[in-house]
Formats: C-alpha cells, sequence, structure tokens
C-alpha cells in the first residue's frame, strides 16, 4: 500500500462514509439486520468525530433494490441497524438503481455527496469522503469534495495507486482528519 495523508489541509465540516467494506462487513445485497456487522474501528472512528462535533453520513450505492434483489425496507432496516451498532449518524442517503441506469446519485457520479452534505447544511467542498474503492473517490471529486480510501481485499491495487489520499483503516484516516484540522470546527 502507499500511504499518503489526507491531501491538502482545509476545513473538514463533515465526513461522509460508504457503507459496505467500509463502515461495516460487505454481505453483497444484505437484507438482513442480523448479519451487519460493524468493522474494526467503526463506531471508535465515529466517536472521535463525533467528540469533535463533526457531522457524519453515509453514501451507498444499494442496486439490490433496482435488481429485484432487495427491497427499500430491506436496506432502510440494514441501516437502522447499522446506525444502532455505530453509536448513529446524521444522515443516511442511498441510490436505489441500478448500475445501467444512468442516474446523477450512483456512485461514481456526485449526486449521493451532494444531497448528504445538503441535508448536513453543509458545502460538498468541505466534506471528506471515505470509502473502500475507486467509485468512492470519484464521487467525492465529481462533488468536489475530498476523499480518503481505506483499502480492503475488494479494493483494486490501481485504485490504491490512484487515489489522492489512503489510509490503512478507517480509525486512521479520521485521526489524520482531525490532527490536520486541530480541532477547528466551522
Amino acid at each position: 500500500m502507499n500511504p499518503r495523508g489526507t491531501g491538502g489541509r482545509g476545513r473538514v465540516a463533515a465526513v461522509l462514509f460508504d457503507r459496505d467494506g467500509t463502515l461495516v462487513e460487505d454481505v453483497p445485497y444484505n437484507g438482513d439486520p442480523t448479519r451487519v456487522r460493524p468493522l474494526p474501528g467503526a463506531r471508535q472512528a465515529l466517536d472521535l468525530l463525533r467528540a469533535a462535533g463533526i457531522p457524519t453520513g453515509v453514501v451507498s450505492n444499494q442496486s439490490g433494490i433496482g435488481r429485484g434483489l432487495l427491497t427499500d425496507t430491506d436496506v432502510r432496516r440494514v441501516n437502522d441497524r447499522a446506525n444502532t451498532l455505530l453509536g448513529g449518524l446524521d444522515t443516511w442517503v442511498y441510490c436505489p438503481h441500478p448500475p445501467d441506469a444512468g442516474c446523477g446519485c450512483r456512485k461514481p457520479r456526485p449526486g449521493l455527496v451532494i444531497e448528504a452534505a445538503r441535508r448536513l447544511g453543509v458545502p460538498p467542498s468541505d466534506c471528506v469522503v471515505i470509502g473502500d474503492i475507486e467509485a468512492d473517490v470519484l464521487a467525492a471529486r465529481a462533488a468536489g469534495a475530498r476523499s480518503v480510501l481505506v483499502p480492503n481485499a475488494a479494493t483494486l491495487p490501481e485504485e490504491v495507486e490512484t487515489a489522492p489520499s489512503t489510509a490503512p483503516d478507517l480509525l486512521t484516516a479520521v485521526r489524520r482528519l482531525l490532527a490536520e484540522t486541530g480541532g477547528d470546527r466551522p
């Protein structure tokens, strides 16, 4: 891995996370809340952001809805369980469309990031998106936000090499963001 810092210091008004593979174990097309398992360090990372007064959100592609494998209710139940286990995030935004729908919300397009920022009342340019694949990085860039890639087994080596910022794990990513902000809040 090629560890790099968070890529440019600046205001961090909110941190947005990918759900599957970033905050919780990736269970493909999960519609069962009992299968939700937070990843190591996820709750602690979110606790640090809450303590610093930095709003958090989730931006997640959930194409299982559009593919007929899940219902909107299934995704909401899984999100509710994750939210409970992780101590509560400020907003949850997801795209229900399949990859070929051409919607503006499906990552790598910027719609989810823009909507989450709107709901949190902050400019997208003051958000940091933390995710595990290139689509998360590209969605952040398209919305004018910063990104941190936290690689896992699903992350391609070339995604790591081209990411503007990486961290070995979620807790390290959040600690770096907090260190660079020096506790300054908007």
